[in-house]
């Protein structure tokens, strides 16, 4: 570049930042970006397959699957892990259908949870916007998509046809918010369904989500959940293991996948995830049904053995620091869980 052309650019930068504010165009050499922060999912497994610990701050987050699929669940679990971190969580109910007991088991202060239940779509998304516009909010959960009913077809009758109305309110919504979103460092994640497409043959997926494209496109991550097995005692239904799949990933690699139990009543078994994730990296040992650490019994069977992991938070502990050592993952209790572990070895 000669001395003309950066004479010209360095005018045209000086009228930018008059018109639009100081730092509205800067090269990228001259300014200190910070690593994406992140909130943990509340998944040991999800938090490594997304690759940053946690859905990223700032972002649009979409998670969609089939019914009953642990959905809700999941995102329970980040906003009690953002609760702890101290920040400020919302929901927005437009189902109509949060269980407080169950956000409670699962750890979420509900004292301190701002939820609303909007009567139409327009309405749940101007509570949205305003409520990112307060800056002071470090979580919002929509739940869901596809319970955003656009006002005109609450007010129509039952046979009127409302074609696009959903998928144009969504769309000017996420044009909306995906700046306030980085601005303010608050992070949104959406539930969505899915449904099958109308007169779908050939290859590909018959499979899509509601409140057409736009949320595909403006998310930065979006999360894949499907339960694959059922969990029993004798004969008992105790919980259902799950598969995530990270379909798209705007921060980290994509398509990695985690599986984790999801136990009624219970929410996300960590202590399931330490005893799969022990035995896979060979920090816990397993013979048969028994399993053991330190060459010492953990217990018989993985229901027993996350019992006396409840049982003994330090030896969980010790067995967490070095799962997330073997990864790489850096924490701020991971020297002193390591230093117990080393004393107790």
């Amino acid at each position: 570049m000669d001395d003309n052309q950066q004479k010209s650019l360095d005018l045209a930068i000086k009228q930018i930042d008059k018109t639009f504010g100081k730092g509205t165009l800067v090269r990228l050499g001259d300014k200190a970006f910070d690593p994406i922060e992140s909130i943990s999912t509340g998944s040991l497994g999800l938090d490594v397959a997304l690759g940053i610990g946690g859905i990223p701050k700032g972002r649009v987050i979409e998670i969609y699957g089939p019914e009953s699929s642990g959905k809700t669940t999941l995102t329970l679990h980040a906003i009690a892990e953002c609760q702890k971190a101290g920040g400020v969580c919302a929901f927005i109910d437009a189902e109509h259908a949060l269980d407080v007991i169950y956000a409670k088991n699962l750890g979420v202060d509900t004292d301190n949870l701002l939820v609303s239940q909007p009567d139409f779509g327009e309405q749940a998304l101007e509570i949205l916007e305003t409520v990112i516009r307060s800056g002071a909010v470090d979580l919002i959960v929509i739940d869901s998509v596809a319970a955003l009913t656009p006002k005109v077809e609450i007010d129509g009758d039952m046979d009127d046809m409302q074609v696009g109305v959903q998928a144009r309110l969504m769309s000017k919504a996420m044009r909306k918010i995906t700046g306030l979103l980085n601005k303010m460092q608050t992070t949104v994640i959406f539930i969505n369904q899915i449904r099958m497409k109308i007169g779908m043959t050939g290859y590909g997926s018959p499979e899509t989500t509601t409140g057409g494209n736009a949320l595909k496109f403006y998310s930065s991550v979006r999360l894949d959940i499907r339960r694959i097995a059922t969990l029993k005692q004798a004969e008992e239904s105790i919980g259902n293991r799950v598969k995530v799949k990270v379909v798209k990933n705007k921060v980290a690699a994509p398509f990695k996948q985690a599986e984790f139990d999801i136990m009624f009543g219970e929410g996300i078994s960590k202590m399931g995830e330490l005893i799969d994730y022990g035995v896979k990296m060979d920090i816990v040992d397993k013979a048969g049904a028994w399993f053991s650490y330190n060459d010492a019994k953990v217990g018989q069977g993985k229901e027993n053995s996350k019992q006396f992991l409840r049982d003994n938070p330090e030896i969980a502990d010790e067995i967490e620091a070095k799962i997330l050592a073997t990864m790489g993952i850096e924490t701020p209790g991971l020297d002193k869980a390591m230093s117990k572990a080393k004393a107790n070895a």
